[in-house]
């Protein structure tokens, strides 16, 4: 999977951060990278060279780092209505 294919997954699952490049998940939406932990909550941040999430937990900032080569798979999961 290519990055341009990756960003657009990142963005339809997150929205703009007021003031800032960084994206934050939408409400109801999680996020799982290469079949591993499943982000929800978290802040993303689409750079040039990696992803990074942002997440707080415990009065702890918590940054994650993914090159875009290593990410294999993305799943987006959200409530299903009806």
């Amino acid at each position: 999977m290519n990055k341009a294919t990756l960003e657009k997954v990142f963005e339809y699952a997150s929205m703009p951060v007021h003031g800032t490049l960084s994206r934050k998940l939408r409400k109801g939406v999680k996020v799982q990278i290469n079949e591993d932990r499943v982000y929800d909550e978290a802040v993303l941040f689409l750079g040039d060279e990696f992803l990074r999430i942002s997440e707080s937990q415990e009065a702890e900032a918590i940054n994650t780092y993914y090159g875009w080569d290593k990410i294999v798979s993305v799943r987006t999961i959200s409530r299903q209505d009806g």
